[in-house]
């Protein structure tokens, strides 16, 4: 397997439908493991994700689990997920789905630098950036 690099995101109890969520989104194989099933299963948080990790038929790979006992949870604004390329339709469709329920920081739109971008926060918090690339301007 070649090197890759995704996204780990963290959450507070709600992994399972977030997760979920993001298979609705992107489609693909959801594996899900419980803190029960490896070694906790009488703890408070058997049934809370342990890992859980999305792999979309287009090669997206997605990866989170619920705070893991005795860590703190402590969600940032220092990062987001971006989408780009350059197929609208697909893309286009990932912002209505990811931005339902969520909140929109900058509307999907054509930006000064000639593509479309939006950013919004979907209803488990995670920040996503989404820029479709549009005709560039030749200088």
């Amino acid at each position: 397997m070649a090197s890759r690099l995704n996204p780990y995101l963290s959450f507070n109890g709600d992994a399972r439908q977030a997760l979920e969520f993001y298979k609705e989104v992107f489609g693909g194989n959801l594996t899900l493991s419980t803190f029960g099933e490896f070694g906790m299963p009488d703890a408070p948080e058997a049934d809370k994700i342990m890992h859980g990790m999305l792999e979309a038929d287009n090669d997206f790979t997605l990866m989170g689990a619920d705070t893991p006992p005795g860590q703190e949870y402590n969600p940032g604004s220092a990062f987001a997920v971006s989408l780009s390329g350059d197929d609208s339709d697909e893309l286009r469709g990932y912002w209505e789905k990811l931005s339902g329920g969520g909140t929109v920081q900058v509307p999907l739109e054509k930006q000064m630098w000639g593509d479309e971008f939006g950013m919004c926060t979907d209803r488990f918090g995670v920040p996503w950036m989404v820029n479709i690339a549009g005709d560039q301007a030749k200088v």
